[in-house]
């Protein structure tokens, strides 16, 4: 059995291949919202954040021989769990990562952590409209609201939690686009519009997270945009393809047939 660090479309995507190989799965998730589209794959999802030590106890309990890591580029945690889990479990880690994208345009500057986006948003003032979700937004919060000069707006998911944080760090309601992508050009470059935004922040996470629609648009329109670089992370060997991981799955733990039976 794999078991795969999922929860993204790409990484639906990936695990459906990986069924279709005929390697049996289980696949692990953050959200219900995320579980139930993959449980309409037919594949067997677990709900909840795990730690190295739940892992190794998931791995050992359900005879997993490799672990496939497909989370997002930016779940720090969920991967370094995931390779500690695997070395101390004694299992192949496969790490699938979306391709990274540059981008010219020459109102674009790449930072390299949260932190430093909401300094630097700050200092440019206007209205800012955060696109990088909910998990992170209090350091922005902190930073940007209660300066005459900013109206920091935010976009993440329609989720209640969500609502209830923005609440607790004193976002209004009025400044919440609660909406699920994702999002063409035209729609991004209405909603720019719509606002008066006048800087975007957004992580660099790839084709997938409709990155290059959310910087087409503010490019046409002239928007200033911060973009937080990918975490950097030592994963050993990273693919970028559906083929090459499920290539190495053969490699690590043979076929299919010897998989189920082992």
């Amino acid at each position: 059995m794999i078991l795969v660090l999922a929860g993204t479309s790409d990484a639906r995507a990936l695990a459906l291949e990986i069924k279709k190989k005929g390697f049996s799965l289980l696949a692990t998730v953050v959200t219900e919202n995320a579980a139930g589209e993959f449980m309409e794959t037919g594949i067997t999802v677990r709900v909840g954040r795990l730690t190295d030590e739940e892992m190794v106890r998931l791995i050992e309990t359900n005879g997993i021989q490799a672990i496939v890591d497909a989370s997002h580029p930016f779940a720090e945690e969920a991967s370094k769990n995931a390779m500690n889990a695997a070395k101390t479990a004694g299992v192949p880690y496969i790490r699938y990562e979306r391709k990274s994208q540059t981008f010219q345009y020459g109102k674009l500057q790449v930072v390299e952590s949260y932190e430093q986006a909401a300094e630097m948003a700050a200092a440019k003032k206007g209205v800012v409209l955060l696109t990088t979700g909910s998990k992170t937004i209090q350091i922005f919060t902190e930073k940007l609201l209660g300066d005459p000069d900013i109206r920091l707006i935010a976009r993440m998911l329609p989720r209640v939690d969500n609502m209830e944080k923005c609440e607790q760090l004193g976002l209004s309601q009025k400044n919440i686009i609660a909406m699920q992508g994702p999002f063409s050009k035209e729609f991004d470059q209405a909603l720019y519009k719509q606002y008066g935004v006048t800087v975007m922040v957004t992580k660099e996470s790839g084709k997938v997270g409709s990155v290059d629609e959310k910087v087409e648009a503010a490019k046409e329109l002239g928007i200033e945009v911060i973009m937080i670089g990918r975490p950097k992370m030592n994963y050993g060997t990273v693919y970028d393809n559906f083929s090459d991981v499920i290539q190495e799955i053969h490699n690590k733990v043979g076929s299919p047939l010897t998989s189920t039976q082992q």
